[in-house]
């Protein structure tokens, strides 16, 4: 879709294509993957890498190094491709991971909070909050309701 119709158009229909039976809580459907211009371009592999090892640290440094360049030159191809920071994009998979496990799992939050790299709840409390405008508690027990 994306060399026949463009980026937008992709996008758009990506969205539409994830469905779910029922969403709780008000949420409309988030993916980071898909609210970064191009999650399937150069670094699709590297975000893919990166969703599946939260856990690390993450830094600018660990993923130029991963992707075999300069931090420097990283961020500027980053940005210029995705249309968003480095760290803005880890944040936004550790939001959607966490998010996606305080819905749908009774882990504890401090525990969810390590295993998405927010290692604080604190921190995991307030990425939620300007995410979502509320707390990982507030989803869960909106979900739970629904």
């Amino acid at each position: 879709i994306t060399e026949d119709y463009g980026d937008e158009v992709a996008q758009n229909t990506a969205r539409q294509l994830v469905l779910y039976h029922r969403r709780s809580g008000g949420q409309s459907q988030f993916s980071s993957l898909l609210e970064l211009k191009t999650p399937n371009g150069r670094f699709g592999p590297l975000l893919a890498w990166a969703r599946e090892n939260l856990d690390a640290p993450l830094t600018v440094e660990d993923l130029a190094d991963k992707a075999g360049m300069s931090s420097r030159h990283f961020t500027r191809a980053f940005i210029a491709e995705t249309g968003t920071t480095p760290s803005k994009a880890v944040e936004r998979l550790r939001i959607e991971v966490a998010r996606q496990r305080v819905q749908s799992s009774g882990e504890a939050i401090e525990r969810v909070a390590e295993i998405t790299g927010f290692r604080d709840p604190e921190r995991m409390r307030r990425a939620f909050i300007r995410a979502f405008g509320q707390p990982p508690q507030s989803l869960r027990r909106a979900s739970r309701a629904g």
